[in-house]
C-alpha cells in the first residue's frame, strides 16, 4: 500500500502542466521571461480579481518584496502572526527590522484583534502588519482591518496557505495593501517551488518585479542603482502553475470533501474539535486540523504515531514563533493573561490530518479507523 502524505503535489489528470512546460522547451523559453509567466498571473489576477501580480520564486521572496515595497527599513517594527511557520518572518529578520508577535485568538486560530490593540498601545508606530491565514482559515479581516486603518497601518497578507479560501465574498489575498501567495509542493497548487506578489497597487508590484531580476536599470549595459535579488520565477515553472490554476476549484472541492468526512466521522468524539468556519467564510481547507481537549486520554502524538505505524503522514500544527529560538529575543503580545498563550495552547493541543487531494476514501476510512481505534 502506498504512503498517504499529509499534503503532497497533484498534478491535473488531462495533462495541462505538462502540456505548458512542454510549449516553454519548444520555443526554449526557459528562463525568466516567456508567455506561461505573463499567462499565469494573468490567471491569478483574474481569480483574485486583483489588477497587479509578479510572479516570484517562492512565497518567501513574496513576503520579503512585499515588506521592502511597504517601506520597511532597518530598526522598523512590524506585527506578524506569532503562529505561523518561520517564512512568515525571516524576511523582516532580512530587512533588519524587528518583530513583534502577535498571539492567536481560538476562534479563528489565527492572529487575534484584541492582542493586535495590546500591540499598537505598546508600540504605537509600526511599518507593517503581516497577517497569516493558517490551514486556509480567514483570520478576522475585518476587524483586523478596521484596527489597522485607524493606526494608518499597511497589511500584508500571507496568503500562502489560503489560495482559494473566501472571507466575507472577497478572496483571502485581496485584503492587504498586498498579498503573498505560495506554490510549495503542498499547497493547494504547485509550481513545485515559487510564490506570487500581488495587490491593487501598480507601485508596490511593478517594484517587486524590477527588484526580483536584479535592480537591472534601462540602460544599453548592466547598471544598477539598487540592491536586486533573483526572485523571479522561471517560465517553465510558471507553466507547471499555469495548468494548476485549471484544476484549483476541483482542489478546494476535494480539500473540503476531506474535511467533511473527518468532521462527521469524529462528530461522536467528544475529545475532538475540528477548526471549524463561519457562515460568510469558504475555507480551502488546504489541512484538515483538529483540536483535542484538555481533558482527552489520547494526545496529539499518539495520533501522529499511530499514522505513522501505517506509513500515513500527520504533524502537530506549527510551533508559535515566540518559542523559537531563533525569535526568542524578540516581543511579543498575548491575547489575554492567561498562564500559556492561544497559540502555544493550540501547538500542544492540535493535529494536521493528511489532507492530500489524491486520497480515496479507503485512505481517509483508513485514516479515521486508527484514530477512532485510539478512543
Amino acid at each position: 500500500m502506498s504512503r498517504i502524505y499529509l499534503a503532497s503535489p497533484h498534478m491535473s489528470d488531462k495533462g495541462y502542466e505538462r502540456e505548458y512546460v512542454k510549449e516553454a522547451f519548444d520555443t526554449n523559453w526557459l528562463s525568466t521571461v516567456g508567455e506561461n509567466i505573463n499567462k499565469f498571473e494573468e490567471s491569478v489576477k483574474n481569480y483574485l480579481r486583483v489588477k497587479n501580480a509578479v510572479a516570484l520564486s517562492s512565497g518567501t521572496a513574496s513576503v520579503h518584496l512585499g515588506l521592502k515595497a511597504l517601506g520597511v527599513k532597518k530598526d522598523d517594527i512590524v506585527f506578524v502572526s506569532d503562529l505561523t511557520f518561520s517564512a512568515s518572518v525571516n524576511p523582516i529578520i532580512y530587512e533588519n527590522a524587528t518583530p513583534v508577535f502577535i498571539d492567536s485568538e481560538y476562534e479563528t486560530w489565527n492572529m487575534s484583534p484584541r492582542a493586535l490593540e495590546k500591540a499598537f498601545e505598546k508600540y504605537p508606530n509600526p511599518k507593517a502588519v503581516i497577517v497569516v491565514h493558517l490551514y486556509g482559515r480567514a483570520s478576522n479581516m475585518e476587524k483586523i482591518t478596521e484596527i489597522c486603518e485607524k493606526h494608518n497601518v499597511p497589511i500584508l497578507e500571507d496568503a500562502a496557505e489560503g489560495l482559494g479560501s473566501i472571507y466575507k465574498g472577497k478572496y483571502l489575498g485581496t485584503f492587504g495593501k498586498c498579498s503573498a501567495l505560495s506554490f510549495n509542493g503542498n499547497k493547494i497548487i504547485t509550481t513545485t517551488g515559487g510564490g506570487m506578489l500581488v495587490s491593487d497597487n501598480e507601485n508596490i508590484v511593478n517594484k517587486a518585479r524590477f527588484w526580483s531580476t536584479q535592480s537591472k536599470d534601462p540602460a544599453r549595459f548592466y547598471q544598477h542603482s539598487e540592491i536586486g535579488y533573483n526572485y523571479r520565477m522561471s517560465n517553465v515553472l510558471a507553466g507547471i502553475g499555469r495548468g494548476q490554476m485549471k484544476v484549483l476549484e476541483n482542489r478546494v472541492y476535494k480539500k473540503r470533501e476531506i474535511y467533511d468526512i473527518y468532521k462527521k466521522a469524529f462528530e461522536k468524539i467528544d475529545e475532538i474539535e475540528m477548526n471549524t468556519e463561519k457562515e460568510f467564510e469558504r475555507s480551502n481547507r488546504w489541512l484538515s486540523t483538529m483540536l483535542l481537549k484538555e481533558n482527552s486520554k489520547v494526545k496529539p502524538l499518539d495520533i501522529i504515531e499511530a499514522l505513522e505505524k501505517e506509513d500515513i503522514e500527520a504533524r502537530l500544527v506549527w510551533k508559535p514563533m515566540h518559542m523559537q529560538p531563533v525569535f526568542e529575543k524578540y516581543d511579543f503580545i498575548k491575547n489575554d493573561d492567561s498562564k500559556i498563550s492561544v497559540g502555544e495552547d493550540l501547538f500542544n493541543r492540535g493535529v494536521c490530518l493528511p489532507s492530500d487531494t489524491k486520497m480515496t476514501n479507503e485512505d481517509i476510512e483508513k485514516v479515521i479507523g486508527i484514530i477512532l481505534e485510539l478512543f
